[in-house]
């Protein structure tokens, strides 16, 4: 089931402030805390994938097992990542719109399509 086209980041953001809220969590939930669980959700995520090429993760992605694990780590991150707005009032989409329109301008499609050059080497 897909549900990305039917929530809305203010949901799922309320929904993880509810979560929080009934724990008596948001005293541990500061910028650095979270910043730092970011990081090793974040970590765990790239530990699965260590030492394993491209065909190999092809093949890997398709257990079921191996699939629900990306998907919790990803969560993990994605989770943190909307309790950090929460925790500073940050707006995701505002600021994940206009680092996408600096992106177009560091990045024009001329000079970057195709390739995986840094910005300041273009």
């Amino acid at each position: 089931m897909n549900n990305d086209s039917k929530t809305t980041l203010q949901e799922l953001k309320d929904l993880l402030k509810d979560f929080r809220d009934k724990r008596d969590w948001e005293q541990f939930h500061d910028p650095k805390n979270i910043a730092e669980a970011i990081t090793i959700e974040a970590s765990e995520l790239q530990e699965l994938f260590l030492w394993r090429d491209k065909p190999e993760i092809a093949e890997k992605m398709k257990d079921p097992e191996f699939r629900r694990e990306v998907e919790e780590e990803l969560a993990d991150v994605l989770m943190f990542t909307m309790n950090f707005a929460n925790a500073t009032g940050i707006d995701l989409s505002t600021i994940t719109r206009q680092k996408l329109e600096k992106n177009d301008q560091k990045y024009p499609v001329d000079k970057a399509k195709g390739v995986a050059t840094k910005y300041n080497k273009l």
